[in-house]
């Protein structure tokens, strides 16, 4: 198991008070007891949202004495898109944002931090729940990128997308459900793009909010790409639109 994982309410609430950041809670359905209690209360204090699970699911975690509560901890800390775009703004930058509908490949999400950072994107926006854990491998993959970048950690995408709206930024996604190429767009910052889980690709209700939809063009007999390429892809179609404003 690696490192950043931790068991028990004791080493949890230790954790909790020692500042570290949090990926992910589990706790024990129905689990009760002044202790659990009182860690519940810490942890939403914190603003950090638990996972209820059954006790199966945290004895495959570890065979040791768990408490009813695992945690896995992460090695960067998380933004919150509604802090980051002011920002942004004030410092006089236009937003690039990348936003990752379930990826849930740590490997294609490190990929795709790599291209992120070396793009110039400002943020990278993921889900809290159901997304590729942010640990060694995907540091590793990343080539570190992933330090160099704001990771912002939101419960609801749709409600990123009406903020960035509302913010004035333009709203992308990368899918193969359109006619309309990337070519045919113009991609002026700033820009958000979104791009898929891998086998399942953009959600229905983010591809209804988006602003436009546009696709790679596919020549060859495959009928799609790796989802780090296709995103490569994208990033610098709109780095190549936008290259003298963000240099």
């Amino acid at each position: 198991m690696e490192k950043d994982f931790i068991f028990g309410i004791h080493p949890v609430m230790e954790a909790l008070e020692a500042g570290k950041t949090f990926d992910k809670v589990f706790v024990q359905n129905g689990l009760l007891g002044d202790n659990i209690r009182i860690l519940k209360l810490k942890l939403g204090k914190a603003g950090i949202p638990i996972k209820y699970v059954p006790v199966e699911k945290l004895n495959r975690l570890t065979r040791k004495n768990h408490q009813g509560v695992c945690a896995f901890l992460s090695p960067i800390q998380f933004f919150t898109i509604e802090d980051v775009i002011p920002q942004l703004f004030e410092e006089g930058k236009m937003p690039f944002i990348l936003i990752l509908d379930h990826l849930t490949d740590v490997r294609n999400f490190g990929a795709v931090c790599r291209t992120a950072e070396i793009t110039g994107v400002d943020a990278i926006v993921i889900p809290e729940e159901g997304a590729a854990p942010i640990n060694s491998d995907s540091i590793k993959t990343s080539a570190g990128a992933i330090f160099n970048l704001k990771i912002c950690k939101e419960k609801s995408l749709i409600k990123v997308l009406d903020f960035l709206k509302l913010s004035g930024i333009k709203v992308v996604c990368a899918t193969e459900k359109t006619d309309k190429l990337i070519y045919e767009e113009e991609l002026p910052l700033p820009l958000a793009v979104i791009v898929g889980n891998e086998e399942k690709g953009i959600s229905r209700d983010l591809l209804k909010n988006a602003d436009v939809k546009l696709k790679l063009p596919i020549l060859g007999k495959t009928d799609s790409l790796n989802v780090s390429v296709a995103c490569g892809a994208f990033l610098y179609e709109v780095v190549r639109q936008n290259l003298k404003s963000i240099q």
